[in-house]
């Protein structure tokens, strides 16, 4: 395989494929070339199977390719060891998911804090840090308040901003309207707008084309290959 450099990207894909052993073969991921240029907004779409999820899980460090190249932020992350990819993970790459992924008994201060822990910060500075990012995203004022405290759409706030705790240059996003209300969504979505207007790296996965228009193209996949991409 080629092990050139892929210049001037922020993410690339270069002939990438995912297989799973499930009773058999399933390829998730067939042969894909794709590149985000750096502060880029990219919105994924496709039938459920198409292989959306699994795009993000190995641009997000967070799984490896049975074949091809996926490098983030000029790391070739797909020929990492886990360790390495785990400094990827915590350094460049801010994750907001449907499901919100916060700890139920920690407050919201303390959830967006917990991933500086790993990165050396002393106690003070990780809730300084948590407090201004809560500000930014609206959460000033709640900052002692457990998730069981926040509504669906409070508590994926508090998921961005613990997306952005390591102010990283990219930010993957999984279905993150997906359990809020229209408004909120768009709330949500208005948040996501302005991370990539202030430079941030955005890659989105989601199933409504009103959410892929936020996006400065979609790429549309299908059986694992990308079908076809569009400026939204």
């Amino acid at each position: 395989m080629d092990a050139t450099p892929i210049p001037d990207a922020q993410v690339a894909l270069d002939g990438v494929s995912k297989e799973y052993e499930l009773g058999g073969t399933v390829t998730a991921l067939d042969d894909v070339d794709l590149s985000l240029s750096p502060e880029s907004y990219t919105a994924v779409m496709g039938p459920s199977g198409s292989g959306k999820s699994t795009l993000l899980n190995l641009v997000g460090a967070l799984d490896t390719p049975t074949a091809g190249r996926v490098v983030v932020a000029g790391d070739e992350v797909s020929a990492l060891s886990e360790r390495e990819r785990a400094r990827v993970r915590g350094t460049e790459i801010g994750f907001v998911f449907q499901t919100f992924n916060l700890m139920p008994r920690l407050t919201a201060v303390e959830n967006v804090a917990l991933s500086l822990v790993f990165d050396g910060w002393d106690r003070e500075r990780r809730r300084d840090r948590a407090s201004d990012l809560l500000a930014r995203v609206g959460l000033g004022d709640r900052l002692d308040h457990r998730p069981n405290q926040l509504s669906g759409g409070q508590r994926q706030r508090v998921a961005i901003a613990r997306a952005l705790a390591a102010d990283p240059s990219l930010v993957l996003a999984d279905e993150p309207t997906g359990n809020v209300d229209t408004d909120t969504g768009a709330e949500v979505m208005g948040l996501l707008d302005d991370l990539q207007a202030d430079g941030n790296t955005v890659l989105l996965v989601t199933h409504e084309r009103r959410i892929a228009s936020h996006a400065d193209r979609i790429v549309h996949l299908r059986d694992g290959r990308v079908d076809r991409i569009e400026a939204a």
